[in-house]
């Protein structure tokens, strides 16, 4: 497969998926999602590959989750068959592949981007990233691992806070709340990654198989409620409730759910 919207790269045992468009704060449309899924599968089946880090290109953002100048068309978090982009297929890969994947997190992590970080194994973070949940603003949701899985990392009251709230969070936060492993100057980051990706590469690779699969079996049933979840998500996108998020995020004002036949009564 060519890639357009990501980088790979092999290396002493490391696989380094990039997602390549800054332009856009590496948010991902259909294609980037079809190119990560090849990309990850790559390198989460080849013998010569011990870790795998998930990454995005510039300095600004690791991802910002779905390109929203296309919600509504093909780049927004529906269900496959629906609006055509499988983020749920996405984050199950990332946890099905038998080795640790890693996010290296260097700037904003946010929305699908933030969801991107809970599903990886390990998550390094510059002293500049910065984490948070915005769909609720802009008539979107992760009724998957974004939402159930996200509180079996951070707890209940603080992913209930992230989703109900929308803010953003230094990358200290993060660590103090169990999203990330590791804090690092912004300069130190790669050489970071690359200590972590050394000390599993010393390792049995199928003991660490069979650890990922036994720490994710505690939290397959979420894989299942969030498959209904996307279902109901693509009917969502299709209201005016949704459409005047997305909206909103295109016209840079606040969003008027509340309006007569926008959202809930």
């Amino acid at each position: 497969m060519n890639y357009e919207d990501i980088l790979y790269r092999e290396a002493e045992g490391v696989a380094t998926i990039t997602i390549n468009r800054p332009q856009v704060y590496n948010a991902f449309g259909a294609q980037t999602v079809e190119e990560l899924l090849h990309a990850v599968r790559t390198a989460g089946w080849r013998r010569e590959v011990g870790a795998v880090v998930l990454a995005g290109a510039g300095d600004k953002a690791f991802c910002t989750g779905g390109d929203q100048t296309a919600h509504g068309g093909d780049a927004g978090y529906g269900g496959r068959g629906t609006i055509g982009l499988p983020v749920d297929e996405l984050q199950s890969l990332v946890r099905d592949v038998p080795k640790p994947v890693i996010a290296r997190v260097q700037g904003f992590a946010i929305g699908g981007g933030n969801v991107l970080v809970t599903v990886c194994d390990l998550a390094i973070a510059s002293e500049r990233a910065v984490f948070g949940q915005v769909g609720p603003r802009y008539g979107s949701v992760d009724p998957g691992f974004g939402t159930a899985y996200l509180a079996r990392i951070v707890g209940e009251k603080k992913a209930r806070e992230m989703w109900f709230l929308c803010r953003r969070y230094t990358a200290q936060e993060a660590l103090a709340m169990g999203l990330v492993n590791a804090v690092v100057p912004h300069a130190s980051l790669d050489e970071e990654v690359a200590r972590w990706c050394r000390e599993i590469l010393a390792l049995s690779p199928t003991a660490l198989a069979i650890a990922k699969r036994s720490f994710n079996a505690d939290s397959e049933a979420i894989r299942a409620v969030g498959g209904l979840g996307f279902e109901a998500l693509a009917l969502y996108y299709g209201t005016a409730e949704s459409k005047e998020g997305a909206q909103a995020f295109l016209e840079k004002r606040p969003a008027r759910y509340r309006e007569p036949g926008r959202g809930r009564p």
